[in-house]
């Protein structure tokens, strides 16, 4: 199980922006994928956007396309999601995953989540 390490939660306004990091410590042994996904209460997890080992390919869902940006730092192994114009219903549990086996939802390993509260 790899161990994932997530931070940047927190309660923001509507209009406002947070940008999340999740990073894979000591984890060089191969080029792996990584995601971001979230989960509110009473809803099943869905993804939000996922980047490929390289991040030449990227994937978003509809609700958060033009708003949020995922990116990667492969130095530290590292990935972020630049959260702009946040609205309420983007608030959920965010969580990482890593290692992907079916683009773009299909992952091996999760973090414990990060929470993102957004008022209006």
């Amino acid at each position: 199980q790899v161990q994932l390490r997530e931070s940047g939660g927190g309660l923001v306004q509507a209009g406002d922006s947070l940008r999340l990091s999740c990073s894979a410590p000591g984890r060089t042994d191969r080029p792996y994928d990584m995601g971001w996904f979230r989960q509110a209460p009473g809803t099943e997890r869905e993804v939000v956007a996922v980047i490929n080992w390289n991040g030449a390919l990227t994937y978003y869902a509809d609700s958060v396309k033009g708003r949020f940006t995922v990116s990667r730092d492969n130095a530290l192994n590292t990935v972020y999601l630049q959260m702009n114009s946040v609205r309420p219903e983007d608030t959920a549990v965010y969580v990482c995953a890593i290692d992907s086996y079916a683009w773009p939802a299909g992952f091996k390993s999760w973090g414990q989540g990060t929470q993102v509260t957004v008022s209006s």
